[in-house]
């Protein structure tokens, strides 16, 4: 049998033709094809956002950088990212993913390579802030990009399955980075931290290359697919249409002036302060607890990353089994503020440490797919989802800009991490209690 175009009423009569066992069989194949290489593209793009939490390691002390600067510096990113963003996204809806991804992978690639020519201050601002207006739009123009392929009951665990790349990041990332400042310092004429960023960088180019020969902009264009596999694809993502997604009439402009997008953004605010928090001064945690060594603070910053891979997984899968999202995500966002205000109390006790991150780092980086599929439950594939997903997303990032800024600035005003946790602490709080006023309809 095989399937041409069919609109919406033909697939809907067609639907019974279509086994659980074929359907599930697409989705393997698309999955198999797709994730692999995404969350390979995402572990180069989140590498490059908090490699400078490893180089700080050695960098602040060798250009003179306070606890302020640095903060500062790691957190401008994402008013890079926040200024574009939206449009971005905008652009991807038009051009489609593949030269959106191309664009994104080299600029940004080409430009976390250059902060290896770090001098000042000055420079280390601009090239965050830059790496932020390059990257801007690759993470929201995923997730929208996800709507094309995947109906609501499939997204939490494939959006688990791409993001689990944020702590793989950390968990490659440790190793290499550590590996990097402690032994390649003064090779070939460059500090550890200086190969660090050329070594992390160059890898994005050459994916921006590979993703316009790999990728397609949806399902129809895909060459590997059936007829009949598009087919399901189509029935699947009708069947979701039909269901009525909050903004399914809406336009982008509609959108921007509906106060749920607002409530949402601001529960992924405290979220993101959260994750930031965590991927930002991990390193420097460690050390507080005793561990010197680059090399050893990397190797053991693997733990608590190794155990977000495997909570945003687990988690994820159990929210889709039981079609419940609130309260999962709920739970990890109280959890996840206890293990900071946690930390501080864990002295040198490194087991101590180290079981607490973990708790407190898997908790809240499953927040992020959890929020994802609310989000995407709320908007599906509709005219207004992909500017609305980029205008949360900017709006939610400003945490990024807010959270290490504040650890920063409390660390060089006292000396110590701890009042700054616990603001992190308590934003968490408030985006559990706010999530869970989130409904449906």
């Amino acid at each position: 049998m095989t399937t041409n175009a069919l609109d919406p009423t033909a697939i809907q009569a067609r639907s019974a033709e279509f086994p659980a066992s074929a359907i599930n069989s697409t989705y393997r194949k698309v999955t198999l094809r797709l994730i692999p290489f995404l969350f390979i593209c995402y572990v180069a793009a989140y590498l490059d956002r908090i490699n400078v939490g490893f180089a700080q390691l050695q960098m602040q002390s060798a250009l003179g950088f306070s606890d302020a600067v640095y903060g500062l510096g790691a957190g401008i990113f994402f008013a890079g990212y926040f200024l574009f963003e939206v449009p971005s996204n905008l652009l991807l809806e038009k051009i489609g993913a593949r030269k959106t991804l191309v664009r994104i992978m080299i600029l940004w690639g080409m430009t976390s390579a250059s902060m290896l020519f770090i001098t000042s201050p000055t420079v280390f601002y601009f090239l965050r802030f830059m790496l932020g207006v390059f990257e801007a739009g690759f993470f929201p123009g995923m997730i929208f990009y996800f709507t094309y392929w995947y109906p609501a009951n499939r997204r939490a665990r494939v959006m688990a399955l791409f993001l689990t790349a944020v702590a793989m990041a950390g968990v490659v990332g440790g190793p290499v980075s550590g590996w990097a400042i402690a032994r390649l310092s003064g090779v070939g004429g460059l500090a550890g931290w200086q190969w660090l960023f050329l070594m992390e960088g160059l890898p994005s180019c050459v994916l921006g290359v590979i993703a316009f020969f790999y990728l397609d902009d949806t399902p129809e264009s895909a060459s590997w697919l059936s007829g009949d596999e598009k087919a399901i694809i189509r029935q699947q993502l009708h069947a979701d249409a039909a269901s009525g997604p909050l903004f399914r009439d809406h336009s982008f402009g509609k959108a921007m002036r509906a106060p749920r997008v607002y409530a949402m953004a601001f529960s992924w605010f405290t979220f993101i302060c959260g994750v930031y928090a965590i991927s930002f001064w991990l390193p420097a945690l460690i050390k507080g607890a005793g561990v010197s060594d680059p090399f050893a603070i990397g190797m053991y910053s693997m733990i608590p990353y190794g155990a977000a891979v495997v909570t945003m997984i687990v988690i994820s899968r159990h929210s889709d089994a039981t079609s419940e999202r609130r309260w999962h995500t709920a739970l990890c966002a109280l959890i996840g503020a206890g293990g900071l205000i946690a930390i501080p109390f864990t002295g040198t006790d490194l087991k101590l440490a180290l079981f607490v991150l973990s708790v407190g780092t898997a908790v809240i980086f499953t927040l992020q797919p959890l929020f994802w599929a609310i989000a995407t439950d709320y908007l599906g594939g509709t005219p207004a989802a992909a500017g609305t997903i980029a205008l949360i997303n900017s709006l939610g990032l400003t945490g990024g800009f807010v959270s290490p800024s504040i650890l920063g600035w409390v660390k060089t005003a006292t000396g110590s991490l701890t009042n700054g946790l616990y603001v992190i602490a308590a934003l968490l709080v408030v985006g559990a209690i706010l999530t869970l006023r989130f409904r449906r309809q």
